[in-house]
């Protein structure tokens, strides 16, 4: 029996875990540095059809259908006028089983965990990582030792564990954006609790969308901003209201109202990366924002932290580990280059390039060989 030991209970990692513990060659452990893990936030994920399949696999098509939603539509809008540009019918890349779907990040969290709590070991903050030949061996902050055949590393975008291995030569950058989320309740009539939403303006967007039947909506915005190297490290100015306030004002055509409706609203900054890392060692693995961190731009960042954490599984059940590193890198590319197009492109100013972009995005929404191509290669795996 082979011992994985998982590092981080997020998406990737309780993922994975549920693939393991559904083989009886595997005994699986996972560390979480928290004392629990948040399921009280309420905000939004979309997953597209590409890890729709995968959560299938582990029973997700049996999740109560309150608990989730299937917008047909995004339409986008500009934010100046809030007219309508288009919209682009996301069913197309739906099967009968699969379907885009959106819900609650908690929702998917507590999915994903029922099964686990007897195999996440919390308060467990890594501290040193040895590599001896085959067997890798872990200590902790509290000087527990474990021992383990494969080591998976999924504590997020900005990981102690890769940190340790790579001797901090990858760390994430700061994208000049910061990222402003919030609920909208079902009692609100502020936008579509049908289909997704995307409002584009100059150097901002935004993003509505249903996170359950019940008329509940997330709201997830993007702003170009500039922050200096202490404020990046200052987390305490996210948490002020005088910053948050500064922030708001600074939102191009949307009401001081429009914000007073929204709950539980943070403002973080956004880290991306910008390079990726292969571990020397064939039984370490970096999965999730572990391994590559993409702008919030493409709605992909949990569906590949699924798809990623399936690849490997099935590379390591082959005995095929070895390509799992090359093939995730040419897929995470394809990915991160769209994401930044898309943040590109939402974010035009100039009036003229407004104008034409309007215009190119009414006739791709409906070209079938240009969607296939832009979504179609990143929907179907």
């Amino acid at each position: 029996m082979k011992k994985v030991a998982i590092i981080g209970a997020g998406i990737s990692g309780l993922f994975i875990a549920n693939l393991f513990i559904r083989n009886k060659k595997y005994q699986v452990k996972i560390f979480e540095k928290n004392s629990l893990i948040n399921t009280k936030e309420g905000y939004g994920i979309q997953l597209s059809v590409n890890s729709i399949k995968l959560l299938n696999k582990i029973q997700f098509d049996k999740l109560e259908n309150d608990e989730k939603f299937n917008p047909d539509k995004i339409n986008f809008y500009s934010v100046k006028d809030a007219t309508k540009i288009c919209d682009l019918d996301i069913t197309n890349f739906n099967t009968e089983n699969c379907k885009y779907t959106t819900l609650k990040r908690s929702s998917l969290i507590n999915f994903l965990k029922k099964d686990l709590e007897k195999v996440i070991k919390f308060d467990h903050s890594i501290s040193k990582i040895d590599q001896q030949d085959q067997i890798i061996k872990i200590t902790f902050k509290n000087s527990e030792i474990y021992e383990c055949d494969y080591l998976i590393i999924s504590d997020g975008v900005f990981s102690k564990s890769k940190n340790l291995i790579s001797k901090n030569q990858i760390e994430p950058q700061f994208n000049n954006t910061l990222a402003i989320r919030g609920i909208i309740p079902s009692s609100s009539n502020m936008a579509d609790k049908k289909n997704i939403s995307l409002f584009l303006g100059s150097n901002f967007h935004y993003v509505v969308y249903p996170v359950s039947p019940n008329g509940e909506l997330n709201f997830i915005a993007v702003m170009k901003y500039k922050l200096s190297a202490d404020e990046q490290k200052d987390y305490s100015l996210f948490n002020n209201n005088n910053f948050i306030n500064k922030i708001l004002e600074k939102v191009p055509n949307v009401s001081k109202e429009f914000f007073d409706n929204i709950e539980d609203l943070k403002i973080y900054p956004v880290f991306v990366s910008h390079d990726f890392f292969k571990v020397k060692n064939n039984n370490i693995h970096l999965i999730g924002d572990a391994f590559f961190a993409f702008p919030p731009s493409f709605a992909q960042g949990a569906s590949q932290s699924i798809e990623g954490a399936y690849e490997l599984f099935e590379n390591l059940e082959n005995n095929t580990d070895s390509s799992f590193f090359k093939n995730r890198v040419d897929k995470t590319k394809m990915v991160n280059s769209r994401s930044k197009l898309n943040l590109f492109a939402f974010h035009l100013s100039n009036p003229l390039t407004k104008f034409l972009r309007n215009i190119f995005l009414k006739r791709l929404v409906k070209n079938k060989k240009f969607l296939e191509s832009y979504l179609g290669k990143i929907y179907r795996n």
